[in-house]
């Protein structure tokens, strides 16, 4: 038997052979002839083809590309020293020769604030890929097993949804990364990440774990599964990529979250800390100058605020292409 969905694209039959009862004119008859040849599209076919029409979309995913080759490549931009100063130059204002000024070491702020985008990018996609990864896991084993293993995970998940976020950030920061240690600038910022990781992976958990209780049970799971597939290849082949949709929606926009709550925590002195160059390490240190030279705090602000929102309008995108009902 032949397939019904794709049965008018790949044989046309002839004019004179009714395809109908009653009727001599080719099921595809008056349609386009690009609508005739065009191939049935998936959800993901679908999502590309509605993003490639929001102007939104380009637009923030132009500027999170700008972002990315800056944190991987921040010598194309400026070859000025992020790092040493000269305090004959402090808190000079912007110029031909220093575009965003010097700070109060006399740093070109410039240059800081190119690769400053390094840490604080690398910060929040893997600290994203980590928490979508262990949530995202935890989500499928509790939804697919159910009973006591659900509920023994889930349980875990609500102790660290009762932890604070700042607080929790911050009792684990100071305790590995407090006033005494001497960490180096990867282990600083593998501190942070951690923290990120550990406070935001139950959000993950009942994101996954609810797509798994609504798809578990689908006619091809059962299919599958009254077919003799095994566990693995239930989840892997069938359950996986027909629950990824809420992970990529929420993990784009998490990108974003943890940008801001990178600067947040190095704002407050606990994040990350010299050597490392940041975003939130340079609007803590300007944010005593505020008055005297607001340009101190206004460019690494800039770019903080451009950067969050483009991963945020980025995943509004793509959350109403992957949502048949807002398109």
């Amino acid at each position: 038997m032949s397939d019904p969905s794709t049965a008018s694209i790949v044989s046309t039959p002839p004019a004179t052979m009714p395809t109908e009862a009653g009727s001599g004119a080719p099921a595809n008859a008056g349609l386009p002839e690009n609508a005739q040849k065009q191939k049935p599209r998936g959800l993901l076919g679908d999502a590309w083809r509605d993003l490639r029409r929001k102007p939104l979309f380009w637009i923030s995913a132009s500027f999170i590309l700008l972002f990315v080759v800056m944190a991987a490549f921040p010598s194309l931009f400026t070859s000025g020293d992020a790092v040493n100063g000269a305090l004959s130059r402090s808190r000079s204002e912007p110029s031909a020769a220093a575009w965003f000024g010097y700070d109060v070491q006399g740093r070109d702020v410039y240059a800081r604030v190119i690769y400053g985008a390094r840490a604080s990018i690398v910060v929040a996609l893997l600290s994203t890929i980590l928490t979508l990864l262990f949530g995202g896991a935890m989500g499928i084993i509790a939804g697919y097993r159910g009973g006591w293993v659900d509920a023994l995970l889930s349980r875990i998940a609500d102790i660290f949804f009762g932890l604070p976020f700042v607080l929790g950030a911050i009792v684990i920061l100071t305790t590995f990364n407090g006033s005494g240690t001497d960490n180096g600038e990867w282990t600083i910022m593998g501190l942070v990440i951690l923290s990120l990781t550990v406070l935001s992976w139950p959000v993950v958990m009942r994101l996954m774990r609810s797509s798994v209780l609504a798809t578990k049970e689908a006619d091809y799971i059962v299919a599958a599964r009254a077919l003799g597939a095994g566990t693995g290849r239930i989840i892997l082949k069938h359950l996986l990529p027909n629950c990824l949709a809420p992970l990529l929606v929420y993990g784009t926009i998490m990108v974003g979250s943890f940008i801001g709550a990178e600067a947040t925590l190095s704002f407050l002195g606990i994040g990350l800390k010299s050597p490392v160059v940041s975003w939130g390490i340079m609007i803590s240190e300007a944010q005593n100058y505020i008055r005297v030279s607001p340009f101190l705090l206004f460019f690494p602000s800039a770019f903080l605020v451009i950067a969050v929102l483009s991963f945020v309008m980025l995943g509004e995108a793509v959350r109403e292409a992957l949502d048949p009902k807002l398109r």
